[in-house]
């Protein structure tokens, strides 16, 4: 649920069909936009940056080519699959690589399957540049998370729940731990909740000298389990695993070091309490020493443990505490010094970097404003440059920035207004930057240091011309305000927007609207980046209707108290901040009030459920996929961060629950759900729906078999889909 839904269906996308070239002709069908993906925005595949600060490697079919980021000359090829003839066999192919710290050797990946939204078990080969010639890592299994030493001479893996080490100089392996357990304990990997609410599914990380492996225990066996059917087989097989639902019980997670040569495994110590999360380990820059986070189950205070790996004794080396939550990033960056380390914090009220010395317990600010720091990109030691994404010119943009690292020069390094996303070489000599705005489909080019263009390395001219061809409206921008719509010590707020209007729009004419919406605590959905979502907006506009969509509050890019004015009563403020957007759009001289339809997925099929039903006066039509309709239903990480637990706050989690107002229901409603969705549970559709058939309300409904919380399992899937929610909206809107 952190992440926006859109990021899941893009990925789930690329992975179903690759790119066709753009139709000659210029009408927009559904089949063009779901079936065949011709406005799908491109990129460029992933760069692997290389140790000289020049280079970069990328896979171009199944071979690794070596290029320059200067002149994007090709210098070599580094490898191909002819290199490994002993190996290769027919299908086989290469889906990833990652490259030894000193480039001598090269880990290959293939015959991946997927196990929850990060995970996956693969096959892995070892490619010797040196002495040409290719090693398979284990043939005991398929394995996870394989990672080189730092000195590249072995590599540790996680297999049916253990750790294990592969020495490559003699091809002996190794285990780690012997006590992995499906369902019950976990080594060197994360558990489910962690892997989906704090975003990380490797859970062991080697020690700078090689030495050490840190790695996380989870002990599951007394969080319960959740289950569902997969159907195709004459006998559905049935999917178990463990779930810790808002108020239940969490794993409980441990922090060990094993010690290479004496084989000796030391835990570290992270305080007697075990009802709390450990969302963050790596190693600092103190020898020998491991940074842990310990958060507590509420997620409002944080503390920073630093632990001798040796002895496992541990100190507080920082401590945060917040009214509301915490939350956890990557930006914990311990500097060379071995006196300081960046970290980022919302305690002035935005998001902002501290540079603070862990012996003394100093700190100093190195951004300040009303504005948020997006993402840190890299700490630059070498020039004294800390790179980041930020909102300082607008929340709907981001921007790339460089501040020093006493926090006096900021230079604003993007110059074309919109939403950047960066990837540095190595010694931040080069960058690749990724822009759009919302008009304006995916551009991808090289840049060095200063943000001088060098080349385009991809445009999406293509798409453009198309959408120029037949008439696309532009997205438009706007903000309002109203009485109702105000933050917690009652100054009043403007809300962002964006609509696109019907082709050929008539200001004299009257259009239904067809509403967007997420609305999730800290999500966005008002930026000025292009969506994937446009051509099907598009399909909309050509249709006559106005697509329109508001960032309520609880959303991000707008600070602290915007973003968690919502908290201990999720549903509450955002449903009013949608209503209150109906009627703003309702009173435009060109919209048919009593014609606007909302819709939205995951956390959006929740709003768009409590719109339909706590404003059923203002929405004619809503169409719900995939969403909550219980936060007791939902993991307990995500939800207890915004609301606390059941136990704590009952009120909180029912007076919002659509299940509670599904008897104000009056207009059309459409419920869709993939019945093996492992994240938000097809348990709370079919909750839902006994609660719309008790209060005898008419609806629709559509479920997908076997479909995850994306909905792209199967033939078609994606297509039929959005078929399925364009004719209920050309039907009953």
């Amino acid at each position: 649920m952190k992440k926006h839904i859109h990021i899941l269906i893009i990925s789930a996308l690329v992975l179903i069909t690759a790119l066709s070239s753009l139709a000659q002709t210029q009408q927009l069908t559904l089949e063009a936009i779901w079936g065949r993906m011709q406005y799908m925005p491109r990129g460029i595949q992933a760069m692997t940056p290389m140790n000289d600060d020049r280079s970069f490697c990328m896979l171009d079919n199944d071979s690794i080519k070596v290029f320059e980021y200067e002149t994007g000359k090709m210098t070599r090829i580094m490898f191909s699959l002819a290199m490994m003839p002993e190996v290769v066999t027919e299908g086989f192919t290469i889906e990833d690589f990652a490259l030894s710290p000193d480039e001598t050797r090269i880990l290959l990946t293939t015959g991946s399957e997927q196990i929850y939204r990060h995970s996956f078990r693969s096959e892995f080969y070892v490619f010797d540049l040196k002495a040409n010639r290719a090693t398979r890592l284990s043939a005991k299994g398929k394995q996870q998370l394989a990672t080189f030493s730092p000195d590249g001479q072995q590599v540790a893996f996680v297999r049916d729940n253990n750790i294990f080490i592969t020495d490559l100089r003699t091809g002996t392996e190794r285990a780690v731990t012997t006590d992995g357990e499906r369902n019950r304990i976990i080594n060197g990997a994360t558990d489910w909740v962690y892997e989906e609410e704090f975003s990380f599914p490797q859970a062991f990380y080697w020690s700078p000298d090689s030495r050490s492996i840190a790695y996380y225990r989870f002990d599951e066996s007394g969080v319960k389990e959740f289950f569902f059917p997969k159907y195709g087989a004459l006998y559905p097989e049935e999917v178990r695993y463990k779930y810790p639902k808002a108020g239940e019980a969490n794993s409980v997670v441990s922090i060990h070091v094993f010690h290479l040569e004496s084989g000796k495994t030391v835990t570290m110590d992270t305080g007697g309490e075990t009802d709390i999360y450990i969302p963050r380990v790596q190693w600092s820059s103190l020898p020998g020493q491991l940074a842990i986070q310990r958060l507590n189950r509420l997620q409002n205070h944080l503390e920073i443990l630093l632990a001798d790996a040796s002895a496992g004794t541990s100190q507080v080396i920082y401590e945060e505490r917040n009214k509301y939550y915490i939350d956890i990033t990557d930006d914990l960056t311990f500097l060379g010094d071995q006196k300081h380390f960046l970290i980022s914090s919302e305690k002035s009220g935005y998001n902002h970097f501290y540079l603070v010395d862990f012996s003394t317990g100093q700190e100093r600010a190195l951004t300040s404003g009303t504005w948020d720091v997006a993402e840190l990109l890299g700490v630059d030691e070498k020039n004294g440059l800390v790179y980041y994404l930020s909102t300082e010119t607008s929340p709907l943009d981001r921007m790339l920035y460089s501040i020093d690292l006493k926090g006096r020069k900021r230079t604003l390094i993007s110059n074309r207004q919109g939403t950047h996303a960066v990837e540095f070489s190595a010694g931040y000599s080069y960058y690749v930057n990724t822009w759009s705005d919302a008009n304006t489909p995916t551009v991808v080019t090289m840049n060095d240091r200063r943000g001088k263009e060098l080349r385009v390395l991809r445009t999406n001219a293509r798409l453009e011309k198309a959408a120029q061809d037949m008439g696309w409206t532009p997205i438009e921008f706007f903000s309002f305000g109203s009485p109702e719509i105000t933050l917690p010590d009652g100054k009043p707020v403007e809300l962002n927007g964006f609509l696109v209007k019907p082709w050929n729009f008539d200001p004299a004419k009257k259009y239904p609207v067809v509403m967007l919406v997420y609305g999730g605590p800290g999500s966005q959905m008002v930026r000025n980046a292009y969506s994937y979502r446009n051509a099907w907006q598009q399909y909309l506009a050509s249709k006559g209707y106005v697509v329109a969509c508001v960032d309520n509050r609880g959303t991000g890019a707008r600070g602290e108290e915007f973003k968690k004015m919502t908290y201990l009563q999720l549903g509450k403020y955002e449903t009013i901040d949608q209503i209150e957007a109906a009627k703003y759009l309702a009173g435009l001289p060109w919209v048919d009030g009593s014609r606007i339809g909302i819709w939205g997925w995951s956390y959006g099929g929740f709003m768009s459920t409590l719109a339909i039903t706590k404003g059923a006066d203002h929405f004619k039509a809503a169409i719900a996929v995939a969403p909550v309709s219980n936060w007791r239903y939902y993991d307990n990480i995500y939800t207890e961060r915004f609301m606390r637990t059941p136990q704590e706050n009952p009120e909180g989690y029912d007076s919002n629950s659509p299940i509670f107002h599904v008897d104000k229901l009056k207009g059309n409603y459409l419920l869709i759900h993939g019945t093996a969705d492992d994240n938000v549970h097809y348990q709370n559709s079919i909750d839902l729906v006994s609660a719309l058939v008790a209060a005898n309300r008419p609806f629709d409904l559509m479920f997908y078999p076997n479909s995850n919380h994306g909905i792209y399992t199967g033939k078609n899937t994606t297509l039929h889909l959005y078929e399925k929610m364009t004719t209920f909206i050309l039907e009953k809107l």
